[in-house]
């Protein structure tokens, strides 16, 4: 029910001679025996407080069976619905064990609709609080349920006490709560119980968390007639102030961003995951982003959706993808210079875990966009689309894009940040990368395991012996992939594409001269970027580990790299019809099974289209001259014959890899010349005063998400990456240089002003 109190002086005072308090009641007033009524008791004296006004709610403003039970409990809540930061939400909860959220229509006087229906079991909700967009209740039988409300989706189930749970507070990253026993308990945001205490004799009816006197406290009350103060000054860390001018707040809000946990594979790290969400989809609230929460399948991690909306609708749109999750980070081991989870700076350097992968570039085109918007230079529509969900293969984000895709508009560019520099000296521009197909083989007999001495035989069928013979069919004479037809689809190399690998391998060579043979890096490269290639990963067996087991059970992980042009579902199914034909040749009595875990499409973009161009200009304005700085050294031998300790020779020349492109970086001249805006003119390891082009790559790797864009929105993507090669992504000591944040910051800014036409 409700009552609207801007009509209370012109609304007819009620009769209080008709309330139902004074009505004669059929059952309670009937008279009995001898027909004398049961007197009613007498009101002690006038008690309502004087002057006051009486008020009757109409029968209009009043929803029957709003619950099919009691209404324990009621909250009102701003900003959960169409973007709006001042609508509020009325949030009741019930004996029936629903909580229902209902809006309030303020030209109908306040009047509610239900709706959403939050369901998790029939116990009653007896104590509910809010926390920008989680929603915390309390149940019959001591049970704390966690919901997200930005996808109306229950997080987690906390068994918090042995009793009713009938008040709930939360504040400063705590949650408290108070149960039908008295006491009372203190969680963390992991849902870790860090104390409990004797509150009140008997039941702790409600709480609160506030500040007096500038001191943190926590109120409870008691239906033991007392009210307890709690100093909580101890739990509360205060945050550290920071300027919220230019890039500090870039910095600030990156360190809060990095201080989520958002770790994707791990079920412990849920509600981090769904707070760094949040809190990042508050962020592009607050930069004036129309934002959504799209759900994803199985109550994966959310994708915030945001859309900057630019001055014509008519110009070419930018959607910029990312991501918030992160891989796990334990510091067991004190391996990390710093807690992975506090952003610190060093010598130049942020260091956290997300900070490279992905987190700072995602916040760096955020803020380029709020750049433009401040300049009222934002000329068209920018739409982010930043997953929770990359790091365990994008689970749910295709499903979602295509159920969201009317919400997400139609795409001009596609843009994304999520890769790293050839090595540490020298801006990429990455336009390619290969597709992936994992699988697991399995090879298992009917009979359980045994032991070699007593059951082995050359008349048993071997498990991991049939899958050692059928993997070795997959590769010849040095790694040749022997699936038919395997190779057939690969284009040529073309001359412009010769081209750019040339400059990579002269680029490389002058600062590293290390590095050997030009050749034979560009062979290395072109091998690890536009070549496909087959690796088995690791052998698995049933049974104990020791040397005298035959086991049962025999699986390997298989993974195939393809490149352009390979059809990801022609080779998948080569690959397993190869397989089958050659275990059905071998005439074993095991059996054979094949699982694909994950595939991904290669990509190739075009870098002589409009935004790889566009890419470039900005690049050369904000880095300028890069140094070319050479180390003394003397360069490697050309010869291709590497001894091995056997006395044998190994024909092949050691193929460059990530680490030995890192090597030749000088850190120590990256760290003190970059962070200046002036990188040429001061610099005497700089000889060269024209800007230096980006780099064009390919990388080995796959990013499932790439391709399917392209394919969903009919737009052509582009790849920046922001990193260094020495960022250890997924590595302890994650990093990013601070003027590498700050100058993608400025290439973005460039390049959503100059891309739409």
């Amino acid at each position: 029910m409700w009552y609207d109190f801007s009509q209370r002086h012109s609304r007819p005072p009620p009769n209080l001679a008709s309330h139902p308090s004074q009505r004669n009641h059929r059952f309670f007033d009937s008279k009995g025996p001898g027909g004398v009524s049961t007197p009613r008791p007498a009101l002690k004296g006038d008690l309502r407080v004087q002057g006051g006004q009486d008020l009757e709610i109409v029968k209009e403003h009043i929803v029957q069976y709003a619950h099919f039970g009691y209404v324990y409990c009621m909250l009102l809540a701003k900003g959960l619905f169409n973007n709006d930061a001042e609508e509020e939400i009325l949030i009741s909860g019930g004996g029936d064990g629903t909580i229902k959220l209902w809006t309030l229509d303020r030209a109908a006087g306040g009047a509610i609709k239900d709706v959403a229906v939050l369901e998790a079991g029939d116990e009653s909700v007896l104590a509910m609080a809010f926390d920008t967009t989680f929603l915390y209740s309390g149940r019959l039988g001591g049970e704390i349920n966690i919901w997200d409300l930005d996808t109306r989706q229950l997080v987690r189930r906390v068994k918090a006490h042995v009793t009713d749970v009938l008040t709930l507070a939360v504040g400063h990253g705590l949650l408290f709560s108070g149960g039908a026993n008295g006491y009372a308990r203190k969680f963390n945001q992991r849902y870790e119980c860090l104390s409990r205490w004797k509150a009140h004799d008997q039941l702790i009816l409600a709480s609160s968390i506030a500040s007096h006197n500038g001191r943190d406290i926590y109120v409870t009350g008691g239906n033991d007639d007392t009210v307890a103060i709690w100093d909580i000054g101890e739990c509360v860390k205060q945050p550290q102030r920071t300027s919220s001018a230019g890039n500090d707040q870039l910095l600030e809000s990156l360190a809060r961003l990095i201080s989520y946990r958002t770790v994707s594979s791990k079920a412990e790290f849920a509600e981090d995951c769904r707070r760094g969400a949040s809190w990042l989809r508050n962020l592009f609230k607050r930069f004036g982003a129309d934002t959504e929460m799209l759900n994803t399948e199985e109550n994966r991690n959310p994708i915030v959706y945001a859309r900057f909306k630019g001055k014509s609708s008519s110009k070419e749109k930018i959607l910029f993808y990312g991501h918030y999750d992160v891989i796990a980070a334990d510091n067991e081991q004190k391996r990390w210079k710093t807690d992975p989870f506090d952003m610190q700076g060093m010598n130049g350097w942020l260091y956290g875990r997300g900070v490279s992968d992905n987190k700072g570039p995602v916040l760096a085109a955020l803020f380029a966009v709020a750049d433009l918007l401040s300049e009222q230079k934002l000329a068209s529509d920018i739409v982010f689309l930043i997953e929770g969900e990359e790091e365990c293969g994008s689970r749910g984000f295709e499903k979602s894009i295509k159920r969201n895709k009317d919400l997400i508009g139609d795409i001009d560019w596609i843009l994304l940040a999520n890769s790293y520099w050839l090595n540490d000296e020298f801006p990429c521009l990455t336009y390619g990368l290969r597709g992936v197909i994992h699988a697991t083989v399995y090879v298992e007999s009917n009979r359980p395991d045994l032991h070699s001495g007593v059951d082995g035989s050359h008349l048993l069928d071997e498990a991991l012996k049939d899958l050692v013979m059928l993997l070795a069919k997959l590769t010849g004479p040095n790694g040749n992939i022997k699936i038919p037809d395997f190779y057939e689809p690969i284009l040529p190399i073309t001359n412009a594409e010769n081209s750019r690998y040339d400059a990579i391998s002269r680029t490389l060579l002058q600062r590293n001269p290390e590095l050997g043979d030009a050749q034979a890096l560009t062979d290395s490269l072109k091998a690890r970027w536009r070549e496909p290639s087959l690796t088995i990963h690791c052998f698995k067996t049933s049974g104990p580990a020791n040397s005298t087991i035959i086991p049962h059970v025999a699986s390997a992980a298989v993974s195939i790299r393809l490149v352009p042009d390979q059809d990801v579902t022609v080779v998948q199914k080569a690959l397993i019809q190869y397989l089958e034909g050659h275990f059905a040749a071998l005439h074993s009595s095991n059996t054979l099974s094949i699982n694909i875990d994950h595939q991904a499409d290669p990509w190739l973009g075009n870098p002589d289209n409009q935004i790889f161009q566009t890419l470039e200009e900005a690049i050369m304005e904000v880095w300028g001259p890069i140094g070319h700085h050479r180390r003394g050294s003397t360069p490697a031998s050309r010869g291709g014959f590497k001894n091995l300790t056997n006395g044998l020779c190994s024909p092949k020349f050691p193929p460059a890899t990530s680490s030995t492109l890192t090597n030749g970086s000088d850190h120590n001249f990256q760290a003190t010349a970059d962070h200046t805006s002036d990188v040429s003119e001061k610099s005497q390891h700089c000889f060269e005063k024209a800007p230096q082009k980006p780099l064009y790559i390919r990388e080995g790797g796959s990013i499932p998400v790439i391709r399917f864009l392209e394919k969903e929105f009919g737009a052509p993507a582009a790849h920046l990456p922001c990193g260094q090669a020495s960022d250890s992504a997924h590595l302890d000591n994650e990093r990013l240089r601070l003027s590498n944040l700050y100058k993608s910051r400025q290439i973005f800014k460039k390049v959503f002003r100059d891309l739409p036409r």
